[in-house]
């Protein structure tokens, strides 16, 4: 899991004024509310710096969130306004929790957890096809796996499993073969296009789709690509017979083995409101299929060496993905998984991500009660067992088997 990033957390409509609103996400709990002065989002620990109490069980008063243990009232940016039960004393330096900066765009609440300038952060990914309602219709919906979001993501992007875990559905298995795909790059997205054959479909759209055949083989070829987004993102886009479909899709890591995935459908065809269960349950039986296979997948996280799995040609955006995310270990945006400490079930320390302002506000760097998150730093332990001959030297250019990316892709 990685702090330093622009997370969907919630779509916007679920967050209604006047109610706080729990969510978790890299094992922290948020509260998301909605001020008073003008319905924008503000998000918090939801942790009350005093004795730990949820604020997302407490009130909402004017543009503050109150407590529900002992009254404290916190305003937008976490500092702590009143304290009932001493009203005439001054406020203690650390009675404040991180406030984290929040964008309300392409129908989600999306929330920085990290604490770099503005000018540092990775982009949101450009999803406007959400907002055009004219040429788009939309469904969303909710899928809750008990899998790894990283497994979840390779998942997403690998068109070479589509023949055994979906076929019949979108996956042709009398044509199982990756054919030449193009591959378009950023160090926050891969975008891979093939063109598949993918078998006649069912229901409503096999009715209705132009191109039948009885043959699997002859059948007409269709567009497709995946794109990852660091560092949670999936888009799925399919040149239909009948016109096209994109499916935006946010694997939201609750924690290390927890992945909450909301999605936003989009179809050019059957825009009437009569359509929209159908394309539900399409994405649904979809999300069923995968998750049967991706549950029992072992390691349960991906591994931190590329040579502990065998990739082939068709793995390339998940190879690049592996990539990518090695450089960000080792930059020290990991998150390490158990952010509260303890044994069994009785904790003793809460760590939270920082938010910007601790960096921003110098002269606050000594006013937070709970600690930082701490990073995994993997890559030191990776050059030390290389140091002792533990392990063979990588490069970035060689792959898990050895070959360099551009051999995968020959």
């Amino acid at each position: 899991m990685f702090k330093n990033f622009w997370y969907a957390v919630e779509f916007s409509d679920d967050v209604k004024p006047g109610k706080p609103m729990k969510v978790k996400v890299l094992g922290q709990q948020l509260v998301l509310y909605r001020k008073t002065s003008d319905n924008s989002v503000v998000a918090m620990s939801d942790l009350c710096v005093h004795r730990g109490a949820a604020l997302s069980g407490g009130t909402i008063k004017d543009d503050c969130i109150v407590c529900p243990y002992h009254g404290w009232e916190y305003k937008p940016n976490g500092e702590v306004q009143k304290i009932p039960a001493h009203p005439d004393k001054g406020i203690p330096r650390k009675a404040r929790i991180d406030s984290y900066p929040v964008v309300e765009k392409y129908m989600f609440v999306w929330v920085y957890m990290g604490d770099l300038p503005e000018e540092e952060r990775p982009p949101i990914p450009d999803w406007s096809d959400i907002d055009d309602t004219e040429t788009y219709r939309a469904v969303t919906g909710s899928f809750l796996w008990k899998s790894n979001y990283e497994r979840i993501l390779e998942n997403g992007v690998d068109v070479a499993h589509t023949p055994f875990v979906h076929g019949g559905v979108f996956g042709n298995r009398e044509k199982p073969e990756v054919p030449e795909f193009e591959i378009d790059s950023s160090p926050w997205h891969c975008k891979v296009s093939v063109v598949l054959n993918p078998p006649n479909s069912k229901g409503i759209w096999g009715m209705l789709n132009p191109n039948k055949t009885k043959n699997l083989k002859e059948r007409p070829p269709v567009p497709v690509s995946t794109t990852w987004y660091l560092p949670n993102l999936l888009l799925l886009d399919v040149g239909t017979p009948m016109g096209q479909l994109k499916i935006f899709d946010v694997n939201i890591p609750i924690d290390e083995e927890t992945t909450l995935v909301k999605f936003v459908a989009l179809r050019t065809f059957f825009k009437g409101k009569w359509a929209d269960g159908d394309a539900r349950r399409r994405v649904f039986k979809v999300l069923y299929e995968d998750q049967a296979v991706v549950d029992e997948v072992r390691p349960e996280l991906l591994p931190f060496d590329l040579s502990d799995e065998l990739h082939v040609k068709s793995d390339i955006n998940a190879v690049l993905y592996r990539r990518r995310r090695q450089e960000l270990i080792d930059a020290g945006w990991s998150v390490e998984g158990n952010t509260i400490v303890g044994e069994g079930p009785a904790r003793v320390e809460a760590r939270v991500i920082p938010s910007p302002i601790r960096k921003e506000v110098p002269e606050l760097a000594s006013a937070w009660n709970f600690k930082e998150v701490r990073s995994r730093q993997i890559k030191s332990g990776i050059d030390e067992r290389e140091a002792r001959g533990d392990v063979p030297r990588t490069d970035s250019t060689s792959s898990s088997n050895g070959s360099t990316i551009e051999e995968i892709k020959a």
